[in-house]
């Protein structure tokens, strides 16, 4: 056996998101059932994380274990070759046996597309969320900052979580205008049930003028789901990279 690591890209739209739920269509459900017609094995694979139904990857990171005697450069494409045009596997190579796609995960970085146009760019409507209202970018970066460093993140978790803890480390995150785009940048050691379309969806509203970028401390400390803004849509996001 050898344990074979991959980065794996896909267009999140028409997918229950990654992990494999019965009688839905997942990322990892395909993925799987491509390894099975390749090596004949039933080979469960990990993911660096679970990205929700219509979120997208850059850099989705999976491990899995085959007895399989492929060549390691043939394998991009041959799993290419069996999977949906929608899911493309950029690269695998060989780990430890050890590597663990989920556990060895050090930073992880997301990025939130806002089509800021006055009428949507029809080509973008897949991949970023259309606000047509004026953002005030400088103010959301002036909230973003507040929420940089280890925090409870529990006023920017979904309320149907089940973890316990909600203490995690933002690393950094960066709100930047490019052209008729907005791009919210954040990386952390890890995020919780939709943390970063709750911050995201805050960030719009003090970019609108509904909020001061200082309340954003006050949402932070309330460690309350209520004091927080909307979820923003699935489709703006997207996993960007993985570090280990």
């Amino acid at each position: 056996m050898r344990r074979l690591k991959g980065v794996v890209a896909y267009d999140g739209t028409d997918f229950s998101g990654f992990q494999v739920q019965p009688d839905q269509v997942t990322v990892q459900g395909e993925i799987e059932a491509a390894l099975l017609r390749i090596t004949g094995e039933e080979i469960q694979i990990s993911g660096s994380g679970r990205t929700d139904a219509g979120v997208h990857a850059r850099g989705q990171v999976i491990h899995f274990d085959t007895a399989s005697h492929i060549p390691l450069e043939k394998w991009g494409f041959v799993l290419n070759n069996q999977l949906p045009d929608a899911i493309v596997v950029r690269s695998v190579e060989e780990v430890e046996p050890t590597f663990h796609a989920r556990f060895d995960v050090q930073v992880k970085e997301y990025r939130y597309c806002i089509d800021n146009r006055p009428v949507a760019d029809v080509f973008r409507h897949r991949y970023a969320d259309h606000i047509r209202f004026p953002l005030d970018v400088e103010a959301m970066q002036r909230a973003a900052r507040h929420l940089v460093g280890e925090h409870d993140f529990t006023s920017f978790c979904s309320a149907k979580t089940y973890v316990e803890d909600k203490v995690r480390t933002v690393y950094g995150l960066t709100v930047e205008r490019t052209g008729d785009e907005v791009w919210v940048t954040c990386r952390g050691n890890g995020f919780l049930y939709n943390m970063v379309r709750i911050i995201v969806g805050t960030l719009v509203e003090v970019g609108q003028g509904k909020r001061p970028p200082d309340e954003l401390m006050e949402i932070l400390a309330a460690c309350d789901r209520e004091r927080a803004g909307k979820t923003a849509p699935a489709k703006g996001l997207t996993m960007w990279e993985v570090v280990y």
